[in-house]
């Protein structure tokens, strides 16, 4: 909990110093008579690359925004999704984001664990049965269909945990602010925000976790034959949930970057599709 109080206080309150001096830019000849002026202008740099917009953030402004902001090309726009929608690269490789690393590495293994224990719970005695009539062996027909069931309960079990455990839409909200006035009240009312929805997110994944825990154990115990299958069948659901993304994330830039193409042809409607595959 130190490690993201701390990560919650450095980010509102670099964002709370950009807020601040964001009317600097019409008095830059004032900086000029600092006797410390390289550094004063290393910190308008800073300034202005934090806050400017990132990619997140380009991701789901308004079309009139849009329009003057983002010049990326399809690439740049599909590899930008894939950083904040794949589990695996957002957890360990995106570090663009206001979201603490470790919760975000936590909440990746929390989704294997709710993987493994919804897998469980379509072990029944006609599972059994079937697994015994086919020896073993993988029945496609059957174990494609309980793996887009469980991919979809696990998103049900994690939707309350990503809501708790990431920080980046309120910090983002905060930062899109620009009015000085009452800046400090509403930086202390965002790091006490923050820090309550981690210590919920805390206390309900150490549940989900013993829940989890408590559920396999006794599975393992009741079924020692059908270890093997479920192990088996945990890996493909989740190898799914990790392969569909690079699939998916291809159709929203398809509409999206003709739509920014032509400042003069108006395709709001074409954006905004877009915005909402994205959300898929």
């Amino acid at each position: 909990m130190l490690n993201n109080n701390n990560y919650i206080k450095n980010n509102i309150n670099i964002t709370s110093n950009i807020i601040s001096t964001n009317k600097m830019k019409s008095n830059t000849s004032i900086i000029g008579f600092n006797k410390n002026k390289k550094v004063n202008q290393n910190k308008i740099e800073k300034i202005k690359k934090i806050m400017s917009f990132n990619n997140e953030e380009l991701n789901v402004i308004l079309y009139d925004l849009a329009l003057t902001n983002d010049k990326r090309v399809f690439c740049q726009y599909y590899i930008s999704l894939l950083k904040y929608k794949h589990n695996f690269i957002f957890s360990f490789f995106n570090n663009e984001d206001y979201n603490p690393k470790i919760i975000k590495m936590d909440l990746f293994f929390i989704g294997f664990a709710s993987y493994f224990t919804v897998n469980a719970l379509f072990f029944n005695d006609d599972t059994m049965h079937k697994i015994y009539v086919k020896k073993g062996k993988y029945d496609l027909e059957t174990q494609i269909p309980i793996a887009i069931y469980s991919s979809l309960i696990s998103i049900v079990f994690q939707t309350p945990l990503t809501l708790l455990g990431l920080s980046n839409d309120r910090i983002i909200g905060f930062k899109q602010n620009h009015s000085t006035q009452g800046i400090q009240r509403r930086s202390e009312e965002l790091t006490t925000c923050l820090k309550l929805k981690f210590a919920l997110y805390y206390i309900i994944s150490y549940i989900f976790l013993l829940f989890f825990w408590y559920y396999i154990t006794m599975f393992g115990v009741i079924y020692k034959n059908t270890q093997y299958h479920l192990l088996k069948d945990t890996l493909i659901s989740f190898g799914v949930s990790l392969i569909s993304p690079f699939c998916i994330y291809l159709l929203p830039g398809i509409f999206r970057i003709p739509s920014l193409s032509n400042k003069n042809r108006r395709r709001k409607c074409l954006y905004n599709f877009s915005k909402i595959l994205q959300l898929i």
